[in-house]
Formats: C-alpha cells, sequence, structure tokens
C-alpha cells in the first residue's frame, strides 16, 4: 500500500476490552469521527467485532469495503498468559542454565507472607532442555553449537505434542549466531514448530528476563497466529480489503507480520492507544501535562503525560500472583507505556469480605453475565449497579439506549449483597461503592505520580473509558487537580488513540561500557543497521525512509548500580563530542527521579534503543452523530449526591454549543458514556465538543 492509503485512507480502530469492543471510524481529510460500541462476545470475541461493524456501517451509511486502514488492539495475549492457555512450550538454553525460569531472581515479592505463591514458569521444568554450546559476554565463541543435540531434542519434543519453542542461549545478545542456527533448524526441519529467539525477542543483558520474556512469547505464538489469521479472514469476508496494522504495549502500530512474530509486543494494547488519545488532545488543547485516567468495564488505569511524551518503561510484569504487588508477575522487558492498575472497572463486583467490610473487586461480572443491572443472568452487585441506583446512568439511555438496564435488579444485588448485611439503606450502599473505588482510584494515582517525583496538583485529568467520566470528578477533586478534561468519544477513547498512532519499531541491543571507554566508531554501526533494519520494516508497511523520524535512547546507570534508566540522546550520529550532551541529560533524569545527583562516578551505558517512527495523523475531529433531541437540556432526574436525591438537570452532550458554560451539579449524557459534574465544577464545552471542567 502506498504512502497516500497509509496516511489519507478512511481508517477504522477497533479495541476488545474485557466488557465493551469499542469502534471508532475516521475520514482523516474531513475529520470526521463516528463512534460505535458492542458487548464484547465469549469466547470467540470476533463475533462483537462484527456485530459492532454492523452496527457502525449501518448507523452511518458507511461501508467496511470503504476502509483502507483497519487498527486492532485486543487483550487476548494478556489473558492468555493470565488464563494460561497459551500452547505447550518448551525450552532450549545453554546446558546448565535449564532451571533459570525457576530460580528468578531470588526475590521474595511479600517477605512477610509465609504462604507466598510465585508464578509459575510457562514452560514446565520437563520441557526445558540444556545444549551444548557457550559464547562468551564478549561474543567469542567458546563451545561450538552441538547441531546434533539440537535435532535430537526437537525431534522428541515434536513426538511430546510441543506446538511451540523458545529459545534463549547464554549471552545471545552478543552473538545470536547460535540462535539463528537453531532458528534455522527449526525452521527447515520442523515447520510445525512455533519458536522464538531470544536474540530477536530481546537482545538484552540478564538471562532471567530475556528468557522469560521469549518464553512468553513462544507461549502465545500459536493462538495469536491463529487468531490475526481468523480475524483476517472474517474482516475479508465482511468485505475489508485494506491493511491491518496491530496496536502495540508502547503506543505504536505493528503490522499483522509484526504481530505474529513478537505478539508479547501486544500485552497492553487496549490502554497503551488510550495514552495516545491523550497525548493526541492534550497538544489540541495545548495542556503538557496531563494525567491519562482510563475506567472501562473491568479495571481502571491511569499513565502520566509529561511534557506531551508517555513515560516508557521496560520493566512490566504479567499474571502477577497479587495484582498491586511488585515482584509477583513474570517480568517482560519491552517497551511498555507506564500505567499502573489502579482500580475497578464498572463491571467490577462489590462484596464483603471476611472482615464484613466493604470492598470492590478485583473479580469482574465482564460482560457475560454482567452487573445485575444487565438483565443477563448476573446477580452479584457492581459499580455499574450502584451509579444506576444513584442516578448517575439512565437507564433507558445506555449505549444510546441500544441496551435497556434495569435498576430494580441492580437494587436487589445491593440490597441482598451489601445492604442488608451492613443494615444501611440500599442508597447508602450505592454511595458507599461509588466512593470507595473513586478514593481507592485517587490514592493509588496520588502515589504513581509522587513515586516519579511529580506533583499531583500541577497535571490536569483527561477521563476516558466507559466508566471514566461517570467516576473521573471525584477522583480529580482528591488529587487536587486543577482542571478535569472529557475529550469527545471518551468512551472509545483507546479506539480513537489507534488511529492517531505513528507506525513504528523499536531495534534494540546490549553494548555495556562507560561514555568514556566507548568505541564511538562500532557503537555508530551499530545505530546505524538498527536504523536501516527499523526503515525496512517500515517501508514493508508503505511508509518511505523520508517520512520517518528517528529517535535514539540508551539505558544507562552508574558505574557499579544493578539497574538503568532510559535518556533519550541528541540525535542519531554520536561521538566523542556528544558525551557532555549525553551527561547532562542523565544526569537531568537521575535528578528528576531521584532528587540527588552522584558526582565522581562513570556514567555507564548498558542497552541502546533505535525507535524509527512514521508520521501521526494530523486532523481536527468532528464528531458524527445521530441526535434524538433538539435542546441541550433533556430533563432533571433524581440523583443521590451522598445524603439525598436531588433533582439534577441532564444535558445532551451532542448538541451543547462551543463555549456554552453549565454550573454543577449536573449530567452530560452520550452514547457511549456518561459525564458526572459535581456541584463545585464549571464544565464548557470547546470547538471540539471536548468538555473541559474547573475544579474549585
Amino acid at each position: 500500500m502506498g504512502e497516500k492509503n497509509i496516511i489519507d485512507c478512511m481508517k477504522l480502530g477497533i479495541d476488545i476490552g474485557g466488557t465493551f469492543t469499542d469502534l471508532v471510524l475516521l475520514e482523516p481529510r474531513s475529520g470526521k469521527l463516528f463512534f460505535g460500541k458492542t458487548l464484547t462476545t465469549y469466547p470467540d470475541p470476533t463475533r462483537g467485532i462484527l456485530n459492532g461493524l454492523q452496527e457502525l456501517m449501518s448507523l452511518h451509511g458507511k461501508s467496511v469495503a470503504e476502509v483502507t486502514t483497519l487498527i486492532h488492539g485486543t487483550t487476548l495475549v494478556t489473558n492468555a498468559i493470565i488464563e494460561r492457555k497459551g500452547a505447550l512450550t518448551a525450552l532450549l538454553t545453554t546446558s546448565g542454565f535449564e532451571d533459570v525460569l525457576e530460580i528468578g531472581r531470588e526475590m521474595r515479592y511479600d517477605i512477610y507472607d509465609v504462604f507466598i505463591r510465585m508464578p509459575a514458569p510457562l514452560v514446565p521444568a520437563s520441557l526445558r532442555f540444556g545444549i551444548r554450546e557457550r559464547v562468551h559476554a564478549t561474543g567469542k565463541v567458546i563451545q561450538p553449537l552441538d547441531e546434533r543435540e539440537v535435532v535430537k531434542t526437537l525431534r522428541a519434543l515434536v513426538n511430546k505434542g510441543v506446538r511451540a519453542v523458545a529459545v534463549s542461549l547464554l549471552h545471545s545478545y552478543a552473538n545470536p549466531a547460535h540462535e539463528k542456527r537453531i532458528g534455522e533448524i527449526i525452521r527447515t526441519q520442523f515447520p510445525t514448530l512455533a519458536y522464538s529467539l531470544s536474540s530477536e525477542i530481546m537482545p538484552e543483558i540478564r538471562e532471567y528476563e530475556r528468557t522469560s520474556a521469549t518464553a512468553m512469547n513462544a507461549y502465545v505464538q500459536p493462538l495469536t497466529s491463529h487468531y490475526l489469521s481468523q480475524l483476517e479472514t472474517i474482516l475479508g469476508d465482511a468485505g475489508f480489503k485494506g491493511q491491518l496494522h496491530i496496536m502495540n504495549s508502547a503506543g505504536r502500530l505493528t503490522t499483522i507480520q509484526g504481530a505474529g512474530k513478537a505478539p508479547i509486543q501486544l500485552l497492553e494494547s487496549g490502554p497503551a492507544g488510550g495514552t495516545m488519545a491523550g497525548i493526541f488532545f492534550g497538544e489540541l488543547l495545548k495542556k503538557k501535562n496531563l494525567v491519562a485516567f482510563d475506567m472501562g468495564g473491568t479495571t481502571a488505569k491511569a499513565s502520566i503525560i509529561r511534557n506531551g511524551q508517555p513515560e516508557i518503561t521496560n520493566h512490566f510484569e504479567a499474571a502477577r500472583e497479587k495484582r498491586f504487588k511488585k515482584g509477583s508477575g513474570l517480568p517482560v522487558r519491552i517497551p511498555v507505556i507506564d500505567m499502573i492498575e489502579i482500580g475497578a472497572g464498572g463491571g467490577s463486583i462489590a462484596h464483603l469480605n471476611h472482615l464484613g467490610l466493604l470492598t470492590v473487586g478485583p473479580e469482574s461480572a465482564a460482560s457475560q453475565p454482567g452487573p445485575a443491572c444487565y438483565n443477563r443472568g448476573g446477580d452479584l452487585p457492581t459499580v455499574t449497579d450502584a451509579d444506576l441506583v444513584l442516578g448517575f446512568l439512565n437507564e433507558g439511555y445506555f449505549l444510546g439506549g441500544t441496551m435497556k438496564l434495569s435498576r430494580e435488579k441492580a437494587r436487589a444485588a445491593i440490597k441482598k449483597h451489601i445492604a442488608a448485611p451492613l443494615g444501611i439503606s440500599i442508597e447508602q450502599a450505592a454511595w458507599g461503592i461509588h466512593r470507595l473505588v473513586n478514593e481507592n482510584m485517587a490514592n493509588a494515582a496520588r502515589v504513581h505520580i509522587i513515586e516519579k517525583g511529580l506533583d499531583p496538583r500541577h497535571f490536569s485529568m483527561m477521563a476516558f473509558g466507559g466508566a471514566g467520566p461517570v467516576h473521573a470528578y471525584h477522583v480529580a477533586r482528591q488529587l487536587n487537580a486543577p482542571q478535569l478534561i472529557v475529550p469527545a468519544g471518551a468512551g472509545v477513547l483507546s479506539a480513537l488513540g489507534f488511529l492517531v498512532s505513528p507506525i513504528a519499531t523499536e531495534e534494540i541491543t546490549s553494548y555495556i561500557s562507560t561514555l568514556q571507554q566507548i568505541n564511538w566508531t562500532h557503537l555508530q554501526k551499530i545505530l546505524e543497521s538498527m536504523t536501516e533494519k527499523g526503515r525496512q520494516f517500515l517501508a514493508k508497511a508503505g511508509v518511505p525512509s523520508t517520512r520517518t523520524k528517528v529517535k535514539v535512547v540508551a539505558d544507562m546507570r552508574y558505574a557499579g548500580q544493578g539497574h538503568e534508566i532510559s535518556v533519550s540522546l541528541p540525535g542519531s550520529k554520536l561521538s566523542a563530542a556528544s558525551i557532555p550532551a549525553i551527561t547532562r541529560s542523565f544526569r537531568e533524569e537521575y535528578r528528576l527521579r531521584y532528587g540527588r545527583d552522584m558526582e565522581g562516578i562513570p556514567i555507564e551505558a548498558v542497552t541502546w534503543r533505535v525507535l524509527v517512527s512514521g508520521p501521526k495523523t494530523a486532523l481536527h475531529p468532528k464528531q458524527s452523530v445521530v441526535g434524538k433531541h433538539t435542546l441541550p437540556l433533556k430533563g432533571k432526574r433524581k440523583v443521590y449526591w451522598g445524603k439525598k436525591y436531588v433533582f439534577t438537570p441532564v444535558y445532551d452532550r451532542y448538541l451543547l454549543k462551543p463555549g456554552q458554560r453549565i454550573k454543577g451539579p449536573c449530567i452530560i449524557e452520550e452514547f457511549e458514556s456518561t459525564t458526572i459534574i459535581g456541584e463545585h465544577g464549571v464544565v464548557t464545552s470547546d470547538q471540539y465538543n471536548n468538555l473541559v471542567i474547573e475544579l474549585s
């Protein structure tokens, strides 16, 4: 596909969440946006995609054949790892290192928990095999690869029913020759096996993290390849003939081939889309510092946008044994937008714990059976049930009236499981659920921001997700945020974020040296090779090298430290003359994170990253909707604000005029979500139909 099609074509973003599947259709030249939302279908999420496509296209008179670029984000990889539903996977590693997945870092994430449970490796001991070979940390071959042993082992694995193989050899980041040879043997002699090479998935130091990432990638490869192939077929049958891109965890787009080769990059694809949309709207509104607050049907997450850029981390954990405990999951050193899971979602179940105290989550009713108010078989109270009982949600206008809610079912569930056992009214119980969720999220977000050396009072909040605008006002007030922004299409913002994200790829290699001892000629050759590889990847996706941008980042530390921080470097051509600028950048980042600096200690670079990206979609969004009212004020309804019910104005967001100011308390409804503004808020609709709420 040519450059014009990639940049100017009609685009469709599809985000599959735990409860809802969101769709956004974009006409780049006109800036028109068309939104859709439907329930996620289990066990086959592609049915939900087709349902959403049919509804969206029918409502707005569009055809799937008009779409030439489709961008997709999915929770498939995350769910497969959490639920342990990947392929039977084996590990080939250097002899003597078979148990690195079991040994890990020999650290307890909770030293006082006598019943601590560590995450079980994805590859059992019976399928971990040592191969005779050895490479030095410098890349020098110490012991040649025993190819006969490799073939014998692979033949035995096939006979055991193994479907995927992870290959992680010692120091393969310095010399990948042995890994590549094993890959050739698998590809030519055992073509039914999927395989992952650590030198391609994570060519960095640290054997445990590299092996863990490679094993995880191999574990989900067959499942992901099957899903992507099935998706292509289903979309083709629906009339789609364009190009399919996938959102990765760092807020970048990759090709379907790239996603199939490295599915581990898709772990946090949906939430990453929301942060990228936050960056887009931040640029539009000239807001460089934002807290992106994403609350959907299953979880709530927060990420920081600082100086117009997302915080990227290379430290991520999947399938934690305890959701909020660092170190309790499987480590994955891939670029991920740094976000924290800060609470429950709309479908999270409220219950009384063993002490009789009100608790919300982490279990979710999801879309099946769903909250009690969905009337689909669920009978446990959820956050959505509480919001409906309080009057924040309209039982006749959920998803624009396409899905009717049952207020009576919600009241019955809350009464049976919360109100009656506690001896309080249904309204008090519902308010307790709503308030508990808000306080938990505000506390977690505050800690996340402060841990980075930042002040929450200097960050406006941008709220999105189906449940985000319902809860954001009270969360923002507790954070003392100066302003709350609810962008147009907040309920499907992650899917919108897919459409404004650049296609990009990141190449990685470890080259360890202090700044004073770096062989700059050798380093420059490495960076140029990585840059060229990235440009070739983008060229296959239709982006010419003239439209690409290159960014170089180094993971650096003071010599003797065990961990690094990522530092953006000045330009892509580095030499000894770059040392002062690199040093300044490192010290500034270090002071920001730790509040101090260290004089007289050499600075060491460990890993080098080259990000090659294409152009972003430039647009001035104009939401296209099918209106049902003629006046902004739809009426009033009873809303419980903590002490009693108050008749509260309800507005149609689509009919608010630019510059129109409304004092709280009030409720603003739209198809995809509902925005709640308390009595101290003043909301203004801007020229892009964003809601800007001043918090006093």
